[in-house]
């Protein structure tokens, strides 16, 4: 196993050469690939920006946090990031469960020498920040409060992170890079979408270097994700209906900015609804299973249109499942 502690990048790539985009900068790697780091996935598609930011994060040791709505590939960006560098990464969901001394660490009773002792055992926090590994806070925007005030103790370039219960002061190694995502930016759950989510301290939010922002792609490399998802529709009308289901997606965002629906359809949808489509072998059959069943009855007449309006034909009424499988 590889010792993290020591563990350092060797060499140099450009951006250009790791990411397909025009970009000299120049990117520090590690020559080989630890168990923390994250597959490669190839049919991942960059955002320039994005990915120029959360660079700057990895090469200048920048706190960066990557917001956007769901859907977009926050965390994944990051993930892609890191494996193309061969960047040790550790992604935690900061869900309602998480606690204090799930970051920090507890005493716990382990069994040595065939005698019960009470023993230290670190959390997340501590173990990674003693460590080269890239460390993503999922979902900031969702954390407890008192968890919260944990983090911000390490927001600073070169935060010390102080174990009271042990006496201790622990100082970042070189290569420990703290990341996170949010949905809202810590605004609250103003659009009622993002149930959970909380006003964040704006002192924490000042301490983070960078906010990049992620929107949805562009619907040709949207389109060209779903097609590497799902190949078996890599036909002449495969590609068309993804195309449409592709420009239905981009009408329900339209919609939601306008406030003429409350929920969208995200990449994960569409390519929820490519996978659907194998199965069912009907589009609207499919959709109704990937998306609309998720939405307000009030609204299918709304998004009615938007299928009418992406596939030139309306949207059937709803028929047993049962008669999918005859």
């Amino acid at each position: 196993m590889t010792d993290l502690n020591t563990l350092a990048p060797t060499e140099y790539k450009t951006a250009q050469a790791l990411f397909g985009f025009s970009s000299q900068l120049k990117v520090p790697c590690f020559a080989e690939r630890d168990e923390h780091v994250p597959e490669i996935d190839e049919a991942y598609r960059f955002n320039a920006d994005v990915t120029l930011a959360i660079l700057s994060g990895f090469i200048h040791n920048r706190r960066v946090m990557v917001q956007g709505m769901h859907g977009t590939g926050k965390s994944t960006h990051i993930e892609q990031i890191a494996a193309r560098l061969n960047w040790p990464c550790v992604r935690v969901n900061l869900d309602g469960h998480i606690s204090r001394l799930d970051l920090i660490g507890k005493d716990a009773v382990v069994l040595k020498d065939n005698k019960q002792v009470t023993e230290f055992q670190e959390g997340i926090l501590p173990w990674a920040i003693q460590r080269s590994v890239a460390l993503i806070f999922d979902e900031l925007d969702a954390a407890r409060p008192e968890v919260m005030f944990v983090i911000q103790r390490i927001l600073e370039r070169e935060g010390k992170f102080t174990l009271l219960d042990q006496n201790r002061v622990l100082s970042p190694n070189p290569n420990f890079r703290l990341f996170a995502t949010a949905n809202t930016v810590g605004l609250g759950n103003l659009t009622g979408l993002y149930h959970g989510t909380s006003m964040m301290n704006q002192a924490q939010i000042d301490r983070w270097n960078i906010v990049a922002k992620l929107n949805y792609l562009a619907p040709e490399d949207e389109e060209n994700i779903v097609l590497s998802r799902v190949p078996a529709l890599d036909t002449d009308e495969g590609r068309k209906n993804i195309s449409s289901m592709v420009a239905l997606a981009n009408l329900t965002r339209h919609g939601f900015n306008a406030g003429d629906i409350s929920t969208l359809m995200s990449p994960r949808t569409v390519i929820f609804w490519a996978e659907n489509l194998q199965i069912f072998h009907d589009i609207a059959a499919s959709f109704r299973l990937s998306f609309l069943n998720k939405c307000d009855e009030a609204e299918y007449s709304i998004i009615a249109e938007y299928f009418q309006r992406a596939f030139d034909k309306e949207l059937p009424e709803s028929e047993s499942i049962s008669a999918w499988f005859e």
